[in-house]
């Protein structure tokens, strides 16, 4: 079964003095289909954390792995081909590329694979469809709202099947209204792709919808029974 496993992770950065101490000891277990919410104050280290187990930036001590695999030990391709496969980012600005299309900016993580092939083209458009796009293929950004732009960020962070799904504060730009349908469309595409998701917010709102809640404060992890 498709696995992740955050083993013992802490994370320090040098300064003149004392070492900044983000991430103490943190472990966090999930297996495919599940899904989970990490909250807790500005500054707590939560996108740190969320880089971390997505391969962007390295623990000081400690270990992620996923589906067996631990990004330390790959070379610079081999991590890179890892992030672009494996996993899927949603961050709370979109990053499309404004010169592009909706298609093709949801196309783009496919690109490092070599030339677009017909069933990645007709996935490219089904991801469209399912977040209510389908009559938006040929627009730029700049011509959708901002709920938009983000349900397009949702469809692209899928389109390579990634095992693991990240989204760092995805309704942290929109209006009630839009936050909860993205965070609606989220967990229903994460339910049929039966990927794994974490997903670091200050909404309760969101956080709710969740299976689990996490609150990650002064470094450490704990589990939350209830929305505090």
């Amino acid at each position: 079964m498709t696995h992740l496993s955050v083993e013992h992770v802490a994370k320090q950065y040098p300064t003149r003095g004392e070492p900044l101490v983000v991430l103490r000891d943190v472990s966090l277990e999930l297996t495919r289909g599940e899904n989970v919410a990490i909250l807790g104050p500005s500054g707590s280290g939560k996108s740190t954390l969320l880089s971390i187990i997505g391969a962007l930036e390295s623990p000081s001590s400690g270990r992620v792995v996923l589906d067996g695999q631990d990004p330390a030990t790959l070379d610079e391709p081999a991590l890179a081909a890892l992030r672009n496969r494996r996993i899927g980012f949603v961050f709370q600005d979109h990053h499309l590329l404004p010169q592009c299309s909706v298609l093709e900016n949801v196309l783009v993580p496919t690109v490092a694979a070599g030339p677009i092939r017909v069933e990645t083209m007709d996935r490219a458009r089904l991801l469209l469809q399912r977040v209510g796009l389908s009559e938006r293929l040929d627009h730029r950004p700049a011509e959708l709202s901002g709920g938009e732009r983000q349900r397009v960020a949702l469809a692209r962070a899928l389109i390579n099947s990634p095992l693991l799904l990240l989204a760092d504060e995805p309704t942290g730009n929109l209006d009630r209204t839009n936050g909860v349908r993205v965070g609606e469309l989220l967990l229903e595409l994460q339910r049929q792709e039966q990927t794994m998701l974490i997903v670091v917010t200050h909404s309760p709102r969101l956080a709710g919808m969740m299976g689990r809640r996490l609150e990650l404060d002064e470094g450490t992890l704990r589990e939350m029974t209830k929305l505090e």
